[in-house]
């Protein structure tokens, strides 16, 4: 039987629609997913109890879909079978997500557990090369391309995001934690630099509908002109693509016209694309693109 590790977002509910079978949904307290009810809640400090339900309950196989934060770890909930885990899960802890989530793979896949990567099991959800959008990229968003390649390969060295913001000869703005939602969000406030002050005070889990609130409380200012600028996301050079590979989706293409982006670059087989008629009528309505980028 395949456990599903849920974070948030859309991507693991077109995991267990693709599933013929039964399919255990697990969830991290405190980033259980939207739409789908976890039939175990799990807490990293009982990892190790955590992984001997999941053999008592026959699981074999696991995937790791949608989004989840760094969950703070109290000492004091630790119980004995996560004991002989916890200097390798203080060393994932001082990581970036991706040498978090290796340390986390090793421990799965020790214990017995194949890990399946959703582009295996929902390969319908990655999109080929081409630019499937109305709207055409110009020969200015060719160098954009270039500079959010090299700025992402920086970016992945250090284990720090997965998407930029960048128009010819200038890095607007870089993936942190909070994800790409709240990078295009201050950017659509006018903030170019993750250190300016948020004077709403909006903590940095602000989607969808947010962004168009945090703007009417702007007074409905007129969307930012940024001619020839870029979304450019993909994958990290050199990550485990069995777990975390980036996704898109409709509000990505409203968060990025609001911030006044003339169109989206992505991977071509290293980005999800969630809901891709809805998302691509929304970039066609607006003027803008989407590049599936060969890498």
């Amino acid at each position: 039987m395949l456990a599903l590790i849920a974070g948030r977002g859309l991507l693991p509910d077109h995991i267990v629609a693709a599933q013929s079978g039964p399919v255990l949904v697990a969830a991290l307290e405190g980033f259980a997913p939207e739409r789908l009810t976890p039939d175990i809640t799990f807490r990293v400090e009982r990892l190790g109890s955590f992984i001997a339900e999941l053999s008592a309950r026959g699981v074999t196989g696991i995937c790791m879909a949608g989004a989840i934060g760094r969950p703070a770890l109290d000492p004091a909930m630790i119980d004995s079978a996560t004991m002989p885990f916890v200097p390798r899960m203080m060393q994932a802890l001082g990581q970036g997500d991706d040498g978090a989530l290796r340390v986390v793979i090793a421990l799965f896949e020790e214990a017995g557990f194949t890990i399946h990567a959703a582009q295996d099991i929902c390969p319908d959800l990655l999109f080929p090369a081409g630019i499937p959008t109305k709207a055409q990229p110009g020969p200015q968003h060719d160098g954009a391309a270039r500079l959010g390649m090299t700025t992402l390969a920086q970016m992945g060295r250090a284990d720090q995001g997965q998407a930029c913001v960048v128009r010819q000869g200038e890095v607007l703005a870089r993936e942190d934690a909070d994800g790409t939602d709240a990078m295009l969000l201050r950017l659509a406030m006018g903030q170019t630099d993750r250190s300016a002050e948020d004077p709403f005070g909006l903590g940095m889990e602000v989607l969808g509908n947010a962004v168009t609130g945090a703007l009417d409380w702007l007074g409905g200012q007129a969307v930012p002109d940024r001619s020839g600028a870029i979304l450019f996301k993909g994958p990290k050079p050199a990550q485990d693509r069995r777990v975390d590979l980036p996704t898109i989706g409709p509000a990505t293409a409203e968060n990025a016209a609001l911030a006044g982006l003339d169109g989206i670059v992505i991977e071509a087989g290293g980005v999800f694309v969630i809901d891709p008629l809805q998302m691509l009528q929304i970039l066609d309505d607006k003027g803008m693109f989407l590049w599936v980028r060969a890498p």
